[in-house]
This record gives C-alpha cells, sequence and structure tokens, in this order.
C-alpha cells in the first residue's frame, strides 16, 4: 500500500476528492482508499495526484 499526505482522485464526472494522511492501493478498475479513521472508499477513477513529503532522517552515528 501506497502512503500520501494529500491524495485528490479526479472522478470520470470530473468532481475530485482530496484526502490527507491516508494509504492508498491503485487496481486497473479504480483505487482504494484507507483513511486514518478506519474508513475505506473505492472508486472508478480518471486519475490520481498523490504528494508525499520527505521527512529528514536523523544523522547516523559514525
Amino acid at each position: 500500500m501506497q502512503h500520501a499526505d494529500t491524495l485528490t482522485v479526479l472522478h470520470h464526472d470530473d468532481t475530485r476528492t482530496h484526502y490527507t494522511d491516508v494509504h492508498y492501493t491503485l487496481h486497473r478498475d479504480g483505487v482504494r482508499v484507507h483513511t486514518p479513521d478506519g474508513e475505506v472508499v473505492w472508486t472508478e477513477i480518471l486519475n490520481v495526484q498523490a504528494f508525499r513529503q520527505r521527512r529528514s532522517r536523523p544523522a547516523r552515528a559514525a
């Protein structure tokens, strides 16, 4: 499962749904979105755009 800080789903009727801090899985016939509150959303899509911020890692000890 992929993780996205922000996920925008473009549906076939040109509406958009925005999610934050979700896990998602792309399939041939749509996307399954797992929200932080435990909801699972399955929808057909035209396009999906996901963003993930890179978090800095602590420096390793030598």
